[in-house]
């Protein structure tokens, strides 16, 4: 059974966003962000309340921004989806989760050190570039469903 439930489009979506936030990091670094993701649909908590699918995940709108940069700057986003960014989120979509991105809703570049907190919610792990965050203990039980 899949983590999410998902389809054809959903798959290629995914994969465009893995590729454009995460190319230059490699396949793992790209699993890592459909980790999270995954986990942000999942997750019926904080910020995450209102998106239930991988299309709300990936248009969610947060502050006046899109939640993820790369649909309002990134070029490699609206590039069509290649077959293999799109197994692997499919095995995302799945089954895979892994640390530092387990049960991350959050993740970033900050160019320097990662901060032991992010808005207040603790360092998971670093892989290469990217900062994962997890929520706070007992803030957000439900991204550890299936775990």
């Amino acid at each position: 059974m899949p983590r999410i439930q998902y389809n054809n489009s959903d798959v290629d979506l995914m994969a465009r966003m893995m590729r454009a936030e995460a190319v230059g990091e490699g396949k793992q670094g790209m699993l890592y962000v459909g980790n999270v993701i995954v986990n942000r649909a999942k997750a019926d908590c904080l910020d995450f309340r209102n998106v239930r699918n991988i299309n709300d995940v990936i248009y969610q709108v947060q502050g006046g921004n899109f939640s993820f940069e790369a649909v309002q700057k990134g070029n490699m986003f609206y590039n069509r989806a290649r077959s293999t960014e799109k197994r692997l989120a499919k095995k995302n979509l799945d089954y895979w989760r892994q640390h530092p991105a387990k049960y991350s809703l959050w993740y970033f570049n900050p160019y320097a050190p990662c901060p032991d907190t992010w808005y207040g919610q603790p360092f998971a792990g670093q892989y290469k570039q990217h900062c994962y965050y997890e929520p706070a203990p007992g803030s957000c039980d439900s991204v550890y469903i299936g775990s």
